[in-house]
This record gives structure tokens, sequence and C-alpha cells, in this order.
């Protein structure tokens, strides 16, 4: 009984450094694969990095993660033309990661994740003199407002995910005018689209809506290319 009280002692004891050093690890992983997006990505805040799964030192072994969770702030993309929009914050939950076998690569099964853009950001992108905001009308709907000749306009838009990659914003109506190809000039004003570069291979924009803080778009994907 003796001995095998002092084997399960001993079973225990292995079994806590076993977690601990597994846990130290994952620790150290994910600290570097932090390090790694915030320089391939140009941020200035470091991301967070959540490995999931256990044990992950098996997993490390097998070469595949069962789900790597990102978050990160202060996210830039190029939008064309010279333009940017900034993400405030995106989320993204990665499933069934398989790592390269020099570990410089991952590619995960399916992506799913939730960018937010605020509504200064998106006015910001808008360009010069126009003015973003909530538009309680619809959950992917915004107010546009701006001037243009002297008159102040205010038109209601509706936000769509184009082709994957872009947001467009389209007024459902224009204000009215009696100048010619008054509202050809307006749309001018109210109506773009906006490109969000940067995405990985495989990743795209899905849905969007609004609320009073800005706009959520959601994003999903298949076989995701992570590049090291």
């Amino acid at each position: 009984m003796r001995a095998l009280r002092i084997t399960l002692i001993v079973a225990v004891i292995l079994g806590g450094l076993f977690v601990a050093a597994d846990r130290i690890a994952v620790s150290i992983a994910e600290s570097k694969a932090a390090d790694k997006i915030k320089s391939s990505q140009g941020l200035i805040g470091t991301p967070d990095v959540s490995i999931k799964g256990f044990p992950f030192l098996t997993q490390v072994v097998g070469k595949e993660l069962d789900e790597v969770d990102i978050s990160m702030e202060g996210l830039t993309t190029d939008a064309g033309n010279g333009r940017s929009v900034r993400v405030s914050e995106l989320d993204a939950q990665l499933h069934t990661v398989g790592v390269s076998s020099d570990f410089s690569s991952a590619t995960a099964d399916r992506a799913t994740g939730t960018a937010h853009i605020s509504y200064a950001d998106l006015s910001r992108a808008a360009g010069p003199g126009i003015t973003v905001s909530y538009d309680p009308s619809g959950k992917n709907r915004v107010k546009i407002t701006g001037s243009l000749l002297g008159f102040t306009l205010t038109a209601h838009s509706t936000i769509t995910v184009v082709n994957g990659d872009t947001i467009k914003l389209h007024a459902d109506s224009i204000p009215g005018g009696t100048i010619p190809r008054w509202e050809e000039k307006v749309r001018e004003r109210t109506d773009m689209e906006r490109k969000v570069g940067g995405l990985p291979t495989g990743m795209r924009l899905d849905t969007v809506k609004t609320d009073k803080d800005g706009m959520d778009i959601s994003v999903a994907g298949n076989n995701v290319e992570l590049a090291g």
C-alpha cells in the first residue's frame, strides 16, 4: 500500500511538472506569435494570441493546433488609391491550424471573426468634408453628411460587402436639387467603395451590421493561409 501511495505521489508530481512545462511552452509560443504578427502588420500595440487545446506540446509534435484566437487593435489596411481604412478591433478564431515542417507558416482549415470600424475612422476613409454617423433605421445603414456648392447635404446609405473584400456605401435616395447633374454630383460625395486589403489568403468579409458605436464586419474563410 505504501509503495502504491509513493507511486501515486510521484505520478502527480510528474504530471504537475508536465503541465507546468506545457503551459510555459504555450506561453512562449503565444508571445513569439504575437511579436511576429505585430512586426508583419506594422502594429503599434502587440496583439493577444491564445493557443487553445491541451496538451500543447503534443499538438506541436503533430504540427496541428486545435484553435488559435487572435485579438488586435489599430490595424490599418490598404483601401486603394492612396487611402486606408483603420480597423479599431479585430478578433479572429482559427480552427485546426496545420503548421509547416519548419514552423514558418500555417494554414487554418476554418476561420471566423469580427472586425470593428468606428464612425470616426469611417469618416476619415470617406474623405475630406464627409461625416459618417449612426442611422437607427436599419442594422446596415449609416447617415452621410457633407457639403456641396454651399449646401449641407444628408443622405441615408446602405452598407454592403462586395466581392468579399470591399465595403460599399450607396445612398438610398438623394436630397432634391435643381442644379444640372445634381444627383450625380451628390453621389460623388456620398457613394463610395473602400477595399479592406491585407486579409490572409482564404479570408473574406462576410456580412456587415451597424450600431451606435460603429460598424461590425464578420469575416470567415477556409484553408486560410498565414504567412510566417
